[in-house]
């Protein structure tokens, strides 16, 4: 799954460095648009986190055909929720966009990118939602496959359709965004032939399991998807403070967000992997290895980000030179990875509380965490940090955000593990 991650996130990353070849305002174009498709992933993965939570449950508790029915569910609400906010995030994008800080240069590449862009977020939330289902059963080799398989289709498209071949100029940014519509659609025929060879689907008695599952499927989704969505909206919010900076501090930063997910894998492979089975042991009532699990993760998460964070601001000046040939926006690069990717230690603990408060069926506490953690620590320690000090300060702001918000969730996951022991309710049959 690490594999898969690391390829998924790699290709975000590299299509980002291709951008940059295509100039300035282009790579600023592409960074405005993350916080709106950070809005479509929140919801997405608030969706996938309560997926995997009930299917898991229910066949940790030996209710295979309820995990049937909740597969199909999902599957159809799931899509039907992109694309209802794929048409929103479409309607509203000039104003919104306006706001960030975009200027009207800008905006001109915004809108040629935007609408291929929704469409691929459409399709890779169609296919994370497959992941889910494949993940709640158990299997992470298929998902994780499928992440490289699509990500290098990707990587072959991006160069084509961004700068063309022959006579043929390319379609510039557009092409990054039907690269990735391109790759996706091909992950979703291979997963859907995949799904139509198990037995993880029934299409029969879903109205009555939709008025049964409504009420548990919501008290996980619901406060997953507020915590999912916490993270974009901070992000527009310091996209509009680095707006401030300038055009190249704007490219730096989205260069930066690429980096930081990439650098985030293990985490993120673990936030996708790991719930599955807590699930199973909240569903078997097994909080000897609950605490088992925990403990393995959070040590592969500290030691692991810790040593990449400091390697990576070591190499600094050599990592911004390969994602950008821009001076300006190379500069400004590497002062960020020199403060936050070992801040990233920290910013892993949390997420990875989260992830498990979902799983352990705490979703309220996983969402006032991730809530903590953005407008309690990262937002007021990066304004800070900005008034003080311009890109530098806002920099420093941010990793000392971090680092309060990973001591905090340790804090958090110390009681949850030490609370009373619940026994799971067994909704359905």
């Amino acid at each position: 799954m690490a594999i898969g991650v690391l390829a998924l996130l790699g290709f975000q990353l590299v299509d980002s460095a291709f951008i940059a070849r295509l100039g300035t305002t282009p790579l600023a174009a592409q960074s405005f648009t993350f916080p709106l498709s950070f809005l479509i992933i929140g919801i997405q993965v608030g969706l996938g986190i309560a997926i995997a939570a009930l299917i898991s449950r229910a066949l940790g508790a030996g209710q295979e055909a309820r995990a049937r029915r909740l597969g199909s569910l999902v599957l159809l609400a799931g899509t039907g929720t992109i694309a209802l906010l794929a048409l929103l995030l479409w309607g509203v994008q000039e104003p919104v966009f306006r706001r960030l800080g975009a200027d009207a240069a800008t905006l001109a590449l915004i809108r040629a990118y935007w609408a291929p862009q929704l469409l691929a977020a459409w399709l890779g939330a169609a296919l994370y939602f497959g992941y889910s289902l494949f993940r709640a059963h158990g299997d992470t080799w298929l998902p994780g496959k499928m992440m490289v398989v699509t990500s290098l289709v990707n990587l072959g498209l991006d160069p084509l359709l961004i700068f063309g071949v022959g006579d043929w100029e390319g379609l510039g940014l557009p092409g990054a965004a039907w690269a990735t519509a391109i790759a996706f659609s091909c992950g979703l025929l291979v997963l859907g032939r995949r799904l139509r060879e198990t037995d993880w689907l029934s299409w029969q008695g879903l109205g009555r399991e939709a008025r049964t599952s409504a009420r548990p499927f919501a008290g996980i989704a619901g406060p997953a998807m507020v915590s999912q969505l916490m993270p974009p909206l901070a992000a527009m919010l310091a996209i509009s403070v680095v707006a401030t900076l300038g055009e190249a501090s704007v490219a730096a930063w989205g260069l930066a967000s690429r980096l930081e997910t990439l650098s985030l894998m293990v985490v993120l492979a673990m936030t996708m992997s790991l719930p599955p089975w807590l699930g199973r042991c909240y569903g078997a009532g097994d909080w000897d290895q609950v605490h088992r699990l925990m403990r393995l993760a959070l040590r592969v998460v500290v030691v692991w980000q810790l040593g990449l964070g400091l390697v990576m601001a070591a190499a600094a000046p050599w990592v911004a030179l390969a994602l950008s040939g821009n001076v300006e926006v190379r500069d400004d690069l590497a002062l960020l990875i020199r403060f936050l990717l070992p801040s990233y230690a920290a910013l892993g603990v949390c997420m990875l509380v989260v992830s498990a408060g979902n799983a352990l069926g705490w979703p309220l506490r996983a969402m006032l965490m991730s809530g903590a953690r953005l407008f309690l620590f990262y937002l007021p320690c990066l304004g800070i940090g900005a008034w003080l000090g311009g890109l530098a300060g806002l920099a420093a702001g941010a990793a000392v955000g971090n680092l309060l918000a990973g001591l905090a969730a340790w804090q958090v996951l110390r009681r949850i593990l030490a609370s009373p022991r619940r026994q799971p309710s067994t909704v359905g049959s």
